[in-house]
C-alpha cells in the first residue's frame, strides 16, 4: 500500500514544490492551514506529516500539540518545516515532539532522504510493536517459548538503536557483560543482599540492552553528530531517558512480569542520574537513584570510554578507564559500586584487552 504524506503549509509555492518532490514516491495530501490539517486527520491517518511552523491561525506548534493529545494521531511522525534555520528553533521543534526538522527552501535530495528515513524507522517500530503483540497473544499458553521470543525482541530493539547511534556494534553485549560481572561480584561479597540475588541479576542483564531504547525518538541530526552537542541539542538528547521509560511500559507492559518491567523502566529512566544529584532527568542523588540504574551507569560509561564512538575515539586501556571511573566515585557513581567494579580489574582486562568472552 502506498504511504501517505500530509504536507501542511500556507505558502502555495512551497506546498507545490514539496508535492512535486514527493509525489512520485508517496501519495501526497495537502492542507493550506492548521485547521484544514486537523480536519483532514479526523477522517484520515497519514504515515507522516510535513508541518510548516509559521501559519496564520493555528500554527505548527499548536497543530503538534493537538496531535500529541489524541492517541489516534500521536504515533504519526512529524517533520517540522521552517525558513528560520537556527539551533534554537530546531531544538524547540524537537522538544515539541517532532522527529526531524527541514529548512526552507527545500533541497529535493535532503527532503526525500529525511522523509524516507523517518518512514523506514517508524515502519520498523510499528512492525516491532505488532510482532510483540501478535506473538505474545499467539503463544500465551506456551510459556517455554515466551522468554526466548521476548529476549529476541529486546535484543532486536537494542541493536536498532545501536545501529543508529553509530557505535561499534558490541555495546549491547558489552554492557550486559559488565552488568553481569558487577552483579556476580556483589553477590559474592554479600553486598545489597536484600536486593541483589541471582534472580535480580538475571532480570537486570535482560533489562540492560534497553537502557538507550528511547534514542529511537531522537533525530539522527543529533544522534550522529560527530562534534560536541550544543546546549539545546543536549537538552533534546536528555529526553531519551523519559522516551525509553514510556516505550518500555507501552511495549512490554502487558507481557512482562512487574518486577522486570520496573527494573527495565528504572534502568532506562535513571541511568544518567549522578550520585551527587547533578544528573538527569530528575536530579536524584545517592540512594534515591534505583540500584539497577546505578549499576547500569557504571557499565554504560565504562564501555563508552573503552569503545570508539561517533564523538570520540575509545581509550581501550582498562587501567586508564578504571582510573577515570575511580575518580568519579562519589560524584558521578555510587562509591560502593565503584570500589566493587575496580576489584573486577583482571576480569575486565581479560574481556576488553584479550577479548576473552568466557569471563
Amino acid at each position: 500500500m502506498e504511504q501517505i504524506v500530509l504536507i501542511v503549509d500556507d505558502d502555495a509555492t512551497s506546498l507545490k514544490l514539496a508535492t512535486s518532490i514527493l509525489e512520485n514516491d508517496y501519495r501526497v495530501a495537502a492542507a493550506i492551514s492548521g485547521e484544514m490539517a486537523l480536519k483532514y486527520l479526523e477522517k484520515n491517518t497519514p504515515d507522516l506529516i510535513l508541518l510548516d511552523l509559521s501559519m496564520p491561525g493555528i500554527d505548527g506548534f499548536e497543530v503538534m500539540e493537538k496531535i500529541a493529545e489524541d492517541k489516534k494521531y500521536s504515533k504519526i511522525p512529524v517533520i517540522f518545516v521552517s525558513a528560520t534555520q537556527t539551533p534554537a528553533v530546531e531544538a524547540k521543534c524537537l522538544e515539541a515532539g517532532a522527529v526531524d526538522y527541514v529548512g526552507k527552501p527545500y533541497v529535493p535530495l535532503v527532503l526525500k532522504s529525511r522523509v524516507r528515513r523517518t518512514l523506514e524507522l517508524y515502519k520498523y517500530r510499528n512492525q516491532l510493536e505488532s510482532m510483540v503483540e501478535d506473538q505474545a497473544k499467539a503463544i500465551l499458553d506456551q510459556n517455554d517459548q515466551i522468554g526466548d521470543i521476548q529476549d529476541a525482541v529486546i535484543i532486536g530493539m537494542a541493536n536498532l538503536i545501536e545501529e543508529r547511534d553509530t557505535s561499534t556494534g558490541f555495546h549491547v553485549k558489552n554492557t550486559q557483560t559488565y552488568v553481569r560481572l558487577l552483579c556476580e561480584q556483589l553477590i559474592e561479597e554479600g553486598l545489597y543482599p536484600e536486593t541483589v540475588d541471582d534472580d535480580y541479576k538475571d532480570k537486570l542483564i535482560k533489562a540492560a540492552p534497553l537502557h538507550d531504547v528511547g534514542k529511537i525518538k531522537i533525530t539522527d541530526l543529533i544522534l550522529q553528530k560527530p562534534g560536541r552537542l550544543s546546549e539545546d541539542e543536549y537538552k533534546v538528547i536528555q529526553n531519551h531517558t523519559r522516551f525509553g521509560a514510556d516505550i518500555i511500559e507501552e511495549i512490554l507492559g502487558g507481557i512482562e512480569d512487574a518486577d522486570y518491567l520496573e527494573l527495565a523502566r528504572d534502568v532506562a529512566l535513571y541511568h544518567h542520574e549522578r550520585w551527587d544529584g547533578n544528573g538527569y532527568p530528575e536530579g536524584l542523588a545517592g540512594e534515591e537513584i534505583p540500584l539497577c540504574a546505578r549499576i547500569m551507569a557504571i557499565a554504560d560509561v565504562f564501555d563508552a570510554l573503552c569503545e570508539d564512538r561517533v564523538y570520540h575515539r575509545g581509550i581501550r586501556s582498562v587501567d586508564t578507564v578504571l582510573s577515570i571511573i575511580e575518580e568519579s566515585g562519589g560524584t558521578q557513581f555510587d562509591p560502593t559500586l565503584t570500589d566493587v567494579f575496580l576489584r573486577l580489574r583482571d576480569k575486565l582486562k581479560a574481556y576488553v584487552e584479550n577479548e576473552d568472552t568466557t569471563v
